[in-house]
């Protein structure tokens, strides 16, 4: 599945759970690191009105679906993907890294947040190694010298997994440039991911995740905030549409 953004193209390059926890093992045996990118309806948004993201998103390794609009559009393409909220891929991600013998880190969020996150997932993951946690200030900028200190720490601790919980663009830009002064971290950008571990974000219960209307109890939460983002979201989601039907005909690379 296939979105373009100018001479940018974002390919959901990593179609399964299965393919994606085989790719990311891997690399944990190679030690070699990995920039793990999550797209949803949001993120389409951002990349149509951001050339510069696009560009950095096009660079991540791995892109899986987030959001079950994603997961409709590649059916209608006729290139069908598994969902995978970053949210959801939190806890596995820890046990492949405790199974493998990989360090991890959290960045992102608040002290607390981190903190929280880091009891909960070292108290449900046997063996699990969480050697290095960051809770940037508010303004933080991913090109800026306390990134680059975060990114070298994270390399000098020898960390081969790593959460990103700034949201986008942030957390993908922060990825990308990681993987020339980390080379051998895995990120993987997960959003609001760590916040609910502890709590700190309520997410919507299962019921309302299986019937698809996480947003619309996202959106009740924080509804000055929210409501905009997804009514951009609903405005480029017919055009999105539209593509996805026109690619039935295009031949798969």
């Amino acid at each position: 599945m296939q979105f373009a953004f100018g001479d940018q193209a974002v390919k959901v390059n990593i179609p399964t759970r299965v393919a994606l926890f085989e790719e990311i093992k891997r690399r944990f045996s190679e030690r070699q690191g990995f920039a793990l990118a999550t797209v949803n309806l949001d993120h389409l948004v951002k990349l149509s009105e951001d050339a510069a993201f696009a560009q950095v998103y096009a660079a991540q390794d791995l892109i899986v679906a987030d959001g079950r609009p994603i997961v409709a559009l590649s059916r209608m393409a006729q290139r069908p993907v598994d969902l995978m909220p970053g949210s959801d891929l939190v806890r596995p991600l820890c046990t492949l890294a405790a199974e493998s013998g990989a360090r991890v880190a959290l960045v992102g969020s608040s002290d607390q947040a981190l903190a929280d996150a880091k009891a909960v997932l070292e108290a449900d993951t046997p063996g699990l190694e969480i050697v290095y946690c960051c809770a940037p200030a508010y303004g933080f900028d991913p090109s800026g010298d306390i990134a680059e200190e975060i990114l070298l720490a994270l390399n000098d601790a020898g960390v081969q997994l790593c959460f990103l919980a700034l949201g986008a663009p942030k957390q993908e830009n922060l990825a990308l440039r990681g993987r020339t002064l980390a080379p051998q971290v895995g990120f993987a950008s997960v959003g609001a991911g760590l916040d609910f571990l502890g709590r700190h974000q309520v997410r919507a219960p299962l019921w309302v995740r299986k019937i698809a209307l996480e947003w619309l109890w996202r959106a009740c939460s924080n509804p000055v905030r929210l409501f905009p983002r997804y009514a951009k979201c609903a405005l480029i989601f017919p055009g999105q549409m539209v593509r996805a039907f026109k690619m039935r005909n295009v031949a798969q690379d």
